[in-house]
């Protein structure tokens, strides 16, 4: 019997799939996919060798227009609610086959690889597009295949995008027609009439964050690196944060930017690239995401001189949310460009960085395991005011697990295998504030710089913080160090940082109580943990 080739495979996978388009390009390469972009007019290259796309109307996710399939499967497991909003089957299928309608004929772009840098964890996956660009986005953002593993590749999860095909809201059940639908039975997930790309990146993350606690993987919205002496850290927390920027570290291996997984074995990577925000980019603070700006790299909604084609990374016109995805391989110490999987041991300490925009929490403490617990289920930063339109004072905002928008469980969950994999692997936690201190954004004042927070940060690395004597913090009581280094002592503790206390208290109790009415909707039904947040 001969044997099947893998295009002849790849070819029966389409038809059993049921699309008819007139032309599949397959994992084409860099270069080409960005010579095919060029040549469509879906973007232009920049002085860095980058290639510059926009992504139209949105230019962020669209978290009303995103469902989960209710079927047997899910019913019972999902967390229904605002988040994860039910979409029926037989609407699902309809529109899915209105999808493969209006792709035949078409020119479609298919990029297979993985999810998950665990082989024992990892997830074979097939994304379709219509457009050249994001099929660079998916070759730069996941796992790419050896030549032996594209040949003999199956996918398990399939995610069609089409940016072009739009949903009619009165017939297809969609909120618009814009539509992320998520079907976890059929492993499926359809996004159509939004160009922007992180909406195909977060789909996946989602399904992983249903797969993986079965088999007792604990999926993170959190970014890792390892330090020459092997010690694993993991940065929890939210956009706007620090989170990429804090883990692409000069003196430490990065692991990955923004999803990992905790198995039985240790860390690992879910992706084979990043995606960073870039709006104010320093190349003197951040240099390791600023160079990995180049050829093959895939920029979002930047604006560039005409002429020169160089990027102003100050320009916020089209959107705070600029983007820059690129593979891991750019950054130079990073354990992918090293060729070995993006996987490390088991972390030796866990960081909760917030912007915390009122200037109420200190710029760092350490926190108790039940205090650890507390601020993992609360998932707090704050928005700043200028960033989005409308918001002229500071905005809490809480994220339970750092990562509401991407968990199908209840967050309960996730919380309870972080719990489990703290205590298991004794892991300290600590709480970083990368935003305020000593005055609210709104008063004018400057926010933390960068350079500050990753003093902060190594210190908390290389054990040093444990050498300093402690207060307890007002309010919130956790643990502040009274010196750190060459670190300004008047920063550390928020009371003394403040020039107006009877402000400050005002203050502090308004955001107190922002976090009690929070955690009233996730209560752990732990009393230690309750007692273990801020009080008036």
């Amino acid at each position: 019997m001969s044997k099947i080739s893998s295009t002849d495979k790849f070819n029966s996978q389409i038809v059993e799939f049921g699309i008819n388009p007139a032309k599949i390009n397959r994992n084409f390469s860099v270069e080409k996919l960005i010579e095919i972009a060029v040549e469509k007019n879906e973007g232009m290259v920049t002085s860095t060798g980058s290639l510059s796309v926009k992504t139209g109307k949105y230019t962020g996710r669209s978290p009303d227009d995103r469902y989960i399939v209710f079927d047997d499967l899910t019913h019972d497991k999902v967390h229904w609610g605002k988040v994860n909003k039910q979409f029926p089957t037989e609407t699902f299928e309809k529109l899915f086959q209105k999808m493969k309608k209006f792709v035949d004929g078409k020119e479609l772009f298919v990029f297979d690889g993985f999810v998950g840098a665990d082989h024992e964890n990892r997830l074979p996956i097939r994304i379709i597009n219509d457009h050249a660009w994001q099929s660079l986005f998916a070759h730069q953002l996941f796992i790419r295949p050896t030549d032996a593993e594209l040949e003999s590749h199956e996918p398990e999860l399939t995610v069609m995008c089409i940016n072009d095909f739009e949903a009619i809201p009165e017939v297809d059940g969609t909120n618009s027609n814009v539509f992320i639908l998520i079907n976890l039975s059929k492993k499926l997930v359809l996004i159509g009439a939004t160009n922007y790309a992180g909406e195909i990146k977060k789909s996946i993350f989602s399904s992983m964050n249903f797969m993986l606690p079965s088999k007792d993987v604990f999926p993170m919205h959190c970014s890792a690196n390892v330090g020459k002496d092997g010690g694993t850290a993991l940065f929890f927390g939210l956009s706007g944060t620090g989170k990429t920027s804090l883990s692409a570290d000069p003196e430490r291996m990065l692991i990955g930017d923004d999803e990992h997984g905790w198995s039985d074995e240790g860390i690992f990577n879910f992706e084979g690239g990043c995606y960073a925000k870039v709006i104010n980019l320093d190349p003197e603070h951040e240099p390791d995401i600023y160079n990995a700006i180049r050829e093959g790299a895939l920029l979002e909604n930047v604006v560039y001189d005409a002429k020169t084609k160089e990027i102003d990374f100050s320009d916020s016109s089209k959107t705070e949310n600029t983007r820059v995805s690129y593979p891991l391989n750019h950054i130079e110490n990073s354990i992918y460009a090293s060729g070995k999987p993006s996987m490390a041991g088991h972390p030796q300490k866990i960081i909760f960085l917030t912007c915390d925009a009122y200037g109420i929490l200190p710029p760092v403490a350490k926190l108790s395991p039940q205090q650890a617990m507390y601020h993992f289920i609360s998932g707090y930063t704050a928005k700043v005011a200028g960033t989005e339109r409308g918001i002229t004072e500071p905005v809490a905002t809480f994220s339970p697990c750092f990562g509401s928008p991407f968990l199908i469980l209840h967050p309960l969950k996730y919380a309870e295998l972080l719990q489990k994999k703290m205590v298991q692997h004794n892991v300290p936690a600590y709480l970083v504030n990368t935003g305020w201190v000593g005055a609210s954004a709104s008063s004018g004042a400057k926010r933390i710089k960068l350079p500050l927070t990753r003093a902060i940060i190594h210190a908390i690395l290389d054990g040093s913080i444990e050498n300093s004597d402690f207060d307890t913090a007002p309010y919130f009581h956790v643990k502040i160090p009274k010196s750190l280094g060459e670190i300004d002592n008047s920063i550390l503790n928020p009371l003394h940082a403040w020039t107006n206390e009877s402000e400050y208290h005002s203050d502090a109790r308004e955001l107190v109580k922002k976090f009690q009415e929070n955690y009233n909707k996730y209560d752990l039904g732990d009393p230690e943990v309750l007692q273990a947040g801020p009080t008036i």
